[in-house]
């Protein structure tokens, strides 16, 4: 198997979003998105035990012409819409919502998180939707850890959140191509990924450190986006190491973003910001 090259390696800073730190490798001044991701958030935070979990994470928002995914490492994510899904998953699952047309969706951590350790940590990414898609119904897709495959190695974990790994098909629906696999390995193990080649992609690494073939080392915190260069990657551990592997078919359209809204146009972000006031996003009021 020809190896990717790595394009460029991004590290993810520390920013502030409405109070709430979490780290971002992608948008940043190097790169705007890395097609079809639009950004990626990994936060990790302690509950405090005085703090209500109704109270805490975030609350009820909306979303338009992308898809929001949560994938959760600790505690648990507590999700509601205001298409009457409501549903709590935790360490080890992933959350997929087609915001299509529009919805209203609140995430906090479940009402047992400190039974849990207290400690939430997640990583969330923005999905781009094709313009034949952004209007679709919304739909929600909730994914836990006994129903999401593992294919083990030596040393090392996959879990097949979408798309293929080896023999095995991931579970989640996705309105365009993609491949996301989350991979665990230990200290000294090897693994590597095959990787369709008309797909973009890139690794996120959580903590640890592992040198890539054909590169070298990358260390915790960084995304390393490839080149469309090859059929995939070989990773060697040289520490434990958990990385997320985004990867999936361009869409290749005009991208216009504003908040919680993406659209093709400016013009259709001012329609979904007035759709949202008029509550045609729909109405979340939390139990």
């Amino acid at each position: 198997m020809k190896n990717r090259t790595v394009a460029r390696l991004l590290y993810a800073e520390e920013v502030d979003m409405n109070g709430t730190p979490v780290r971002q490798p992608f948008p940043t001044e190097q790169v705007d998105q890395i097609d079809p991701f639009l950004m990626l958030h990994h936060h990790v935070t302690a509950i405090s035990p005085d703090i209500d979990p109704r109270k805490a994470g975030i609350g009820p928002h909306p979303h338009r012409g992308f898809s929001p995914v949560t994938f959760i490492y600790k505690g648990g994510v507590h999700h509601r819409d205001s298409r009457r899904n409501n549903s709590i998953v935790y360490e080890g699952g992933t959350q997929w919502m087609d915001a299509g047309m529009g919805i209203m969706h609140s995430e906090r951590p479940p009402h047992d998180i400190q039974e849990r350790g207290g400690v939430q940590e997640i990583i969330q990414v923005w999905v781009n939707l094709p313009r034949k898609y952004k209007m679709s119904q919304p739909n929600y897709q909730p994914l836990h850890v006994n129903d999401t495959p593992v294919v083990t190695g030596d040393g090392y974990e996959v879990q097949v959140v979408t798309g293929r790994f080896e023999d095995v098909k991931g579970p989640i629906r996705t309105l365009t191509p993609l491949q996301i696999l989350r991979i665990t390995l230990k200290a000294g193990a090897t693994c590597t990924i095959p990787i369709p080649e008309n797909y973009n992609a890139v690794l996120y690494l959580l903590d640890g450190k592992v040198t890539l073939q054909g590169y070298g080392l990358i260390e915790g915190h960084y995304a390393a986006e490839l080149n469309p260069d090859g059929e995939g990657c070989t990773i060697t551990a040289k520490e434990d190491t958990r990385i997320l592997l985004l990867a999936g078919e361009p869409i290749d359209e005009e991208v216009s973003m504003y908040g919680p809204f993406v659209m093709n146009t400016q013009i259709e972000v001012m329609q979904a910001m007035r759709d949202y006031q008029l509550g045609k996003m729909g109405i979340l009021i939390e139990d």
